[in-house]
C-alpha cells in the first residue's frame, strides 16, 4: 500500500495525486487528468516517483479509460528521465504486465496512431532507448559510431533512401553506401519480435523499417560492415542496463 504523504509528484508535492486519481476513477473529469498530466509526466517528459507510484492505479483504469492508458504508456516512456526510475519500475511489475497485455491488444485494433502506441509497447518492454528513436520510417535518421574506425555514421531509413553516409553540412549525406537489411528469418531479440508484432498488425513500413535497423551498415570511412541495432544500442543504452 503507498504511503502517498512520503511520495512526491512533479510539483515536490505529496497527497494530491490520490486525491486526483480517485476523482477520475468516479467520473471522467478533463480537469482532473489534466492535472495529473502536469504532475504525473509534464510535457511528457518530466516523471517522479509519484508517477511510478501510479501505475497500479491508471493500469486499473486503463480498460475503460483511454486516458488513462495514454498517461500510463507516457509515464514509462520517460523511465531513463528519473535517476531511480528503472528501480521504481521494477517496482511495479503487475501494473506492468497488465498494461503491456492492453497496450498489445490496442494494437491489434490498428489505431490511427500505431506507432506512438507502438512506442509504448516497447517502453513496456524495457526498450527505452527504442521506445525514443522508432518513427515511422518516412525519414527516420540515426547517428552512430562505426565500431572498427570510429567514424561518425549517419543512417537513414525512409522514403529518401536506405543507406549509410558520412554527413557534410553544405554538401548533405556523401558516400552512400545501400543498407544491407536483415532477412527476417534471422532477426535477433528484440528485432525479432518486433517485426513479428508490425508483421501481425499489417503494418508493413515499419515491419520493413525495423528489417533495415537490425540490419547492416556498411561504414564509408574504412569500409567495414557492422550491426546498426548494436551500435546504436551502444551509445543509447545507459551504462547499467548495457551490462545486465
Amino acid at each position: 500500500m503507498t504511503d502517498w504523504t512520503q511520495v512526491v509528484d512533479g510539483h515536490g508535492e505529496t497527497g494530491r495525486v490520490p486525491a486526483l486519481l480517485d476523482q477520475v476513477e468516479r467520473e471522467e473529469a478533463p480537469e482532473a487528468w489534466e492535472e495529473l498530466w502536469d504532475r504525473l509526466c509534464l510535457h511528457g517528459e518530466t516523471v517522479s516517483p509519484a508517477s511510478f507510484n501510479a501505475l497500479p492505479r491508471l493500469a486499473i483504469l486503463a480498460p475503460t479509460s483511454a486516458q488513462a492508458l495514454e498517461l500510463a504508456g507516457a509515464i514509462v516512456r520517460c523511465t531513463l528521465q528519473h535517476p531511480d526510475g528503472e528501480a521504481l519500475f521494477e517496482g511495479c511489475a503487475d501494473a506492468i504486465a497488465r498494461l503491456r497485455q492492453l497496450v498489445d491488444q490496442q494494437l491489434r485494433t490498428g489505431p490511427a496512431n500505431y506507432n506512438r502506441i507502438f512506442g509504448d509497447l516497447l517502453a513496456l518492454e524495457g526498450q527505452y532507448h527504442w521506445s525514443a528513436a522508432l518513427e515511422d520510417f518516412t525519414d527516420d535518421i540515426y547517428t552512430v559510431s562505426c565500431p572498427h574506425c570510429g567514424a561518425e555514421v549517419t543512417i537513414a531509413v525512409g522514403n529518401y533512401g536506405c543507406y549509410s553516409a558520412i554527413r557534410d553540412w553544405e554538401l548533405g549525406d556523401i558516400e552512400r553506401r545501400a543498407l544491407r537489411p536483415a532477412p527476417a528469418e534471422k532477426l535477433r531479440d528484440p528485432g525479432r519480435w518486433m517485426h513479428a508484432t508490425a508483421l501481425r498488425d499489417e503494418q508493413q513500413g515499419l515491419a520493413e523499417g525495423i528489417r533495415h535497423v537490425f540490419g547492416c551498415a556498411e561504414c564509408p570511412a574504412c569500409a567495414s560492415v557492422f550491426s546498426i541495432a548494436d551500435a546504436y544500442t551502444s551509445a543509447n543504452l545507459p551504462p547499467a542496463l548495457e551490462a545486465s
